[in-house]
This record gives C-alpha cells, sequence and structure tokens, in this order.
C-alpha cells in the first residue's frame, strides 16, 4: 500500500506501484511511472515523462524530468528514465530528453548530491557519485563507477570514463578516459585512480598495466600512435580494450 499525503497532488493519469512514500507538497504529473518501495519526501516534483524504477529516495526540492533547457526543444514527447536505488538530493534537477535522443537516463545505485543538475538527453551509468552544485550540459555521457566532484562543469557531448575520480571546482569541453584521476587548471590528466581502483578489486598488476597503457598513450604527440604502441606492447585484457575503445571513438579529443 501506498502512503500518500494529503497535502500532494498526484495526476489521475500517473501509474504508481506499490509500497511509496509520497510526502507533502509533492507533485506527480500525467504520463508518469513510478515503481516500487520509492520515497519522495516533501516537495518532490515528478514531470511529465518521467519513468522512475524502484527503491529510489528523492529530497526536498527535486525535479525530475523537466522541461528541457534547449531552444531547439519544441514540446516533443520525451522520457527521462531513472533505474533504481538511486539517492537523489536536495534540489537536483534532471531535464527529459529532446528530438535528438529521446531521453535522459540515469542507471542505478547512484548518488546526485545537492542541487546538481543532469540536462537533456544525458546517459549516466551506475555506482556513480556526483558532487554537490556539479552540471552536466546536455548529451553528457558518464561511465560506470565515475566519481565527479562538487561544482564541476561539463560541456555538452563530453564523455567521461568509468573509475574516474573528477577533481573538486574543475571544467572539461573534452573526454575524460577512464581509470584516471583529472584534475589541476586547466584540467588535465594527473594519474591513474589507484585507490578506487583498488577499492573495487583491481590487482595490482591490473592498475600498472593500466598506468603503463597510459604511459605509453600520452608518450606520442598524436593518440592514434599512441595507440598503436599499446596494442603493440601490452596484452587486450578488457581493460586494456576498453581505454583504447574510448579513445578511438572520442568526438571532443581527450584531456592530456
Amino acid at each position: 500500500m501506498n502512503q500518500i499525503s494529503p497535502l500532494s497532488y498526484i495526476h489521475p493519469e500517473a501509474v504508481l506501484g506499490d509500497n511509496n512514500v509520497i510526502g507533502p507538497f509533492c507533485y506527480i504529473d500525467r504520463n508518469t511511472v513510478i515503481g516500487d518501495n520509492n520515497i519522495l519526501q516533501n516537495s518532490v516534483t515528478i514531470n511529465y515523462g518521467a519513468r522512475i524504477g524502484n527503491g529510489n529516495e528523492i529530497f526536498p526540492g527535486a525535479s525530475l524530468s523537466t522541461k528541457p533547457q534547449d531552444l531547439k526543444f519544441k514540446g516533443e514527447d520525451t522520457t527521462c528514465v531513472i533505474g533504481d536505488n538511486n539517492s537523489i538530493r536536495e534540489n537536483v534537477t534532471i531535464s527529459r530528453g529532446t528530438a535528438s535522443k529521446g531521453t535522459t537516463k540515469v542507471g542505478n545505485n547512484n548518488l546526485l548530491m545537492e542541487n546538481m543538475h543532469v540536462a537533456h538527453d544525458c546517459v549516466l551509468g551506475n555506482n556513480l557519485i556526483i558532487g554537490n552544485s556539479t552540471k552536466f550540459a546536455g548529451e553528457v555521457v558518464v561511465d560506470d563507477f565515475a566519481i565527479i566532484s562538487a561544482t564541476c562543469l561539463i560541456h555538452q557531448f563530453c564523455h567521461i570514463g568509468g573509475f574516474v575520480m573528477f577533481q573538486g571546482g574543475s571544467r572539461t569541453s573534452q573526454d575524460i578516459p577512464p581509470y584516471i584521476l583529472a584534475g589541476k587548471e586547466p584540467i588535465r590528466y594527473a594519474g591513474i585512480n589507484k585507490i578506487g581502483l583498488r577499492r573495487r578489486g583491481y590487482t595490482v598488476e591490473q592498475i600498472d598495466m593500466i598506468h603503463e597503457a597510459y604511459r605509453l598513450l600520452y608518450s606520442k604527440g598524436i593518440l592514434a600512435e599512441g595507440i598503436e604502441e599499446i596494442k603493440n606492447h601490452l596484452p587486450l585484457t578488457p581493460e586494456i580494450q576498453y581505454i583504447i575503445d574510448f579513445v578511438s571513438s572520442s568526438q571532443r579529443g581527450i584531456i592530456r
């Protein structure tokens, strides 16, 4: 049975699962679907097009599936899809998609801290930690297990690799390849995220091989030559292949 405050508003066409808690002054629009075991604290807004999974906790002032802040948006029927077991803290805003991709996606087991923003058509993976007041512009992609610290600015279309540690107060208009520390001003490669990788069960041998891959990659002025060096000197383990694929497919170029 859902526990719904009489001070909240739920549109008759909204679809709610079971065992949800809807606090006072919440607003749930039409064309929304909410799964089971979610907690919406007071003053949460669930806008048109939201698709919310199970076990999420959404804190006061959050607004999900908001109208995109994109002048090209012409009212097309788009969605914002949020997975399971996310903690979405106070005043977080997540826009729904545009005609470009049609949806904004947030995966599972993420912590989105207070006042951060996810713009239209972003794709956020799983097990992310996103710090207070960090802002993602449109169509940013973030792979699993990345940590983005507070007050960071991410340019539209950027891709942030998995297991990255991104320094607080930084900004980027280029892609951040996986497994690294990214920081300083202007932002640049600052080594391997050794502590994060150890915490996730990576062995010393795996970490050393990742470090060697980046040494080879950055030893060349042209990234394509660095990729060839990696292929020639290192076994193509899943970690090394991930680095190669990420760099090879980068549209904005990677930080140096």
